[in-house]
């Protein structure tokens, strides 16, 4: 199971939407300096670079995700990008809804040990993992009674 954020836009949606704002932005400082406002230009300027740079980095943060693999003895969970792994024992593990930070927080838990997954969710989503997650850990655990 793949959990990733949800993204509106590919890159090159991403560059056209920065150059729709850019000659936005450009031909509205043009009207202020013709009407007298030399600075407009300089300013919009400056303002498309910042809002590009705050865009190109709100779209970057899409890429993370997570990899949740489930097998008979171990469910795995891999955060991606990076190497950080973690792994609880399929009979033991619990899948939980817990309140905290203004928000439902979906949670590994077995051993003491307990793992937040999905925080870039959606609240209707987390809910909807936590459902699919306890099917397929039911599912594994009579498999493997069998």
């Amino acid at each position: 199971m793949w959990l990733r954020p949800n993204r509106a836009l590919d890159k090159l949606g991403l560059r056209r939407l920065i150059m729709g704002l850019a000659a936005i932005a450009l031909a509205t400082a043009s009207f202020g300096a013709w009407q007298g406002n030399v600075f407009a230009p300089v300013f919009a300027l400056i303002e498309t670079f910042v809002v590009g740079f705050a865009l190109g980095a709100a779209w970057k943060a899409g890429d993370r995700g997570e990899r949740i693999a489930i097998g008979p003895d171990t469910l795995e969970v891999r955060v991606v990008p990076g190497r950080r792994v973690r792994r609880f024992q399929t009979y033991w593990v619990r899948v939980g809804l817990a309140p905290g930070d203004g928000r439902q927080r979906l949670l590994l838990k077995s051993h003491g040990n307990e793992l937040e997954i999905g925080a870039f969710l959606g609240e209707e989503e987390r809910v909807e993992v936590s459902r699919k997650l306890m099917v397929l850990l039911a599912e594994v655990s009579t498999q493997t009674r069998r």
